[in-house]
């Protein structure tokens, strides 16, 4: 089965869902029932009425009985007031609202709806004259279409999860119901899927968060704002480390630049108008100048490339910062660490000229393989670009040379790449590089953007050979992306069983009895004076010793349970012996004391 096939099953299910529930909820109002990845959902207002998941039983057994009975999907017109009287009279007011609004607007609203989404249709150019609906059996609803030619042909589905949904995306509209469901065109695959899901579910960053005792959040704090515990910021502090190790070696220094700034920075930069509403606001009560937290740092980077006159002989000059900026994100979208209203990025910036712009990407790229295979997540790239709407900064043909060299740079590397209009950032294309974890999932993680807008705007420049002006080109950078949303990730990615040298805790020493403080005491002598060098470097082992007066049983289950990659068995047989029973994931082995330090750094 090809997309496009794939694609009308999924929305001939979103209308089949819709059916049922009208059949089962007479009065049930309905706004509309996109397409989405693997799936599909519909929006639904039944009053007081809540849909649970103990409700999907019936609502995919009365979906059944539509698909069984095999009626056609048959497509008509209507003029558009005469759609809009049948809305009315069917006391569908979110479908009369949609249609009031292609009346008085025409296509300009059709657009900023997206009809290809919202499953509309509008016929005529700029005034709406005949709008097209879909009819199964007895259920009609205006939509674009398109569906299969009939009931029976729509694979297999089932109904996951119903959320609150804001009509329109408005917080100031009606809360509706939006209830998803998924399909396929077979039932193998469908259940693939959900075994999937399962997994999923399992590895959630959230649940694990907690059990693992990594980070919290505390309403007396906000939402979307984490308080990440001991262990959690061993784990941060341990990536954040990496991705200064590797780009450090690779030439980048270190800067600082503060957390508040004026807002006459970004509207220099350009984010002032694309992302004000994102911004907080800082009143001082000392100046009349407009303060905002940073969300994003290039800019003040660009302030200190300003800061003294550069030669074509200082280039390139690399700045790195990892450091906490701050976006007012929605508070319906914030979730776990995936959406956090303060985020760490391990940013990079490099000024370079354009003749030093293959090597200096190559050394980006190169950083960002290294990264994601250190935790054996697979990479592919897409190359964003912009499309043709005015969203963006900067000459077309400025555009046009920045996206053909992050191509290029992608191909001499050999990766592999797709290519996607419309993601680049508003000044310039991007390099996203996309993990697949265990599970088959693919994430948006580092990024490489090229930039010939901000130098501009802000004026930088750098005298060539020849003594003239010129304007050197920006390339930013972040290998981890956010650290917050990265981490949540890598606990679904790993199920928490982080690689040894990232573990919050790499070792805990079980004893059998409490006659064997001595024997522990030679133990971590040894642990002490390890050093491991791969892949971060300096990375002190970090242990505990459990010497409780409890079962090795019992303990054992609980070294487990808090994913702990290597425990160290210790009895009176091992000190006889002088070893220890190291267990695994894979399993358990006695390993001599003499050879305890080599099989540690070799994990």
């Amino acid at each position: 089965m090809n997309d496009d096939q794939l694609h009308a099953m999924r929305h001939s299910l979103a209308h089949i869902t819709a059916a049922a529930v009208q059949r089962l909820w007479p009065t049930a109002k309905f706004g509309v029932g996109p397409v989405v990845e693997n799936g599909f959902y519909y929006d639904i207002d039944l009053g007081e009425i809540n849909i649970s998941e103990a409700n999907f039983p019936k609502i995919e057994k009365e979906m059944r009985g539509i698909i069984n009975y095999g009626d056609d999907f048959e497509r008509f017109e209507m003029p558009i007031d005469q759609a809009i009287d049948w809305a009315k009279q069917n006391s569908q007011p979110y479908k009369e609202e949609l249609l009031n609004d292609l009346k008085r607007s025409g296509t300009t609203v059709a657009k900023d709806l997206d009809v290809n989404e919202l499953g509309l249709a509008a016929t005529g150019d700029s005034a709406v004259e005949n709008v097209s609906f879909y009819k199964n059996g007895n259920f009609v609803d205006l939509c674009r279409g398109p569906h299969v030619a009939n009931t029976k042909d729509v694979g297999a589905f089932k109904l996951i999860r119903v959320a609150g949904a804001y009509w329109r995306g408005k917080e100031t509209n009606p809360q509706m119901q939006r209830l998803y469901g998924v399909a396929f065109a077979t039932q193998e695959e469908l259940d693939a899927y959900l075994e999937r899901l399962e997994q999923a579910k399992a590895r959630d960053h959230r649940r694990l968060g907690k059990e693992l005792d990594l980070y919290t959040m505390s309403p007396l704090v906000g939402a979307g704002l984490p308080l990440f515990t001991p262990r959690g910021t061993v784990l941060r502090d341990i990536f954040a480390q990496y991705s200064n190790q590797l780009r450090q070696s690779r030439g980048f220094t270190k800067v600082w630049t503060p957390h508040i700034t004026k807002t006459d920075l970004y509207e220099t930069s350009g984010h002032w108008a694309k992302f004000g509403d994102e911004l907080f606001l800082v009143t001082s009560q000392e100046t009349d100048d407009k303060m905002a937290l940073k969300p994003m740092n290039c800019p003040h980077h660009t302030q200190i490339y300003a800061s003294r006159p550069r030669s074509y002989r200082d280039m390139p000059v690399r700045f790195l910062e990892t450091t906490t900026d701050y976006r007012d994100e929605k508070t319906g979208e914030l979730g776990g660490l995936n959406r956090v209203r303060s985020l760490t990025q391990d940013d990079s910036h490099v000024f370079c000229r354009t003749d030093q712009i293959e090597s200096e990407i190559n050394n980006l790229l190169a950083s960002a393989r290294e990264l994601y295979g250190a935790i054996d997540m697979p990479l592919r790239v897409r190359l964003s670009y912009r499309d043709d709407s005015d969203g963006y900064l900067g000459e077309m043909a400025l555009w046009q040379s920045a996206q053909d060299q992050l191509k290029a740079a992608v191909i001499a590397n050999e990766l592999e790449y797709f290519e996607q209009d419309g993601e680049a950032a508003f000044y310039g294309p991007k390099i996203d590089f996309m993990a697949t974890d265990a599970i088959g999932r693919e994430h948006q993680v580092a990024t490489v953007q090229l930039d010939f807008v901000q130098p501009g705007r802000f004026g930088l420049t750098y005298t060539d050979s020849e003594g003239n002006s010129q304007t050197p080109v920006m390339i930013h950078c972040a290998l981890l992306g956010s650290i917050e949303r990265f981490l949540s990730v890598l606990i679904e990615h790993t199920a928490g069983w982080f690689p040894f040298w990232s573990a919050p805790e790499q070792i805990r020493i079980l004893t059998i009895n409490d006659t064997l403080c001595d024997y522990v005491d030679e133990i971590k002598a040894i642990l002490d004076g390890i050093v491991l060098m791969k892949p971060v470097k300096y990375n002190e082992l970090r242990y505990t010793v459990d010497e409780r007066n409890e079962s090795l049983g019992k303990k054992i289950r609980e070294a487990t349970s808090w994913k702990i990659p290597v425990q160290l068995i210790v009895g009176q047989k091992d000190k006889d012996a002088h070893e220890v029973s190291v267990r695994t994931q894979k399993g358990e082995e006695k390993v001599s004391l003499d050879n305890l330090g080599d099989y540690l750094t070799s994990l």
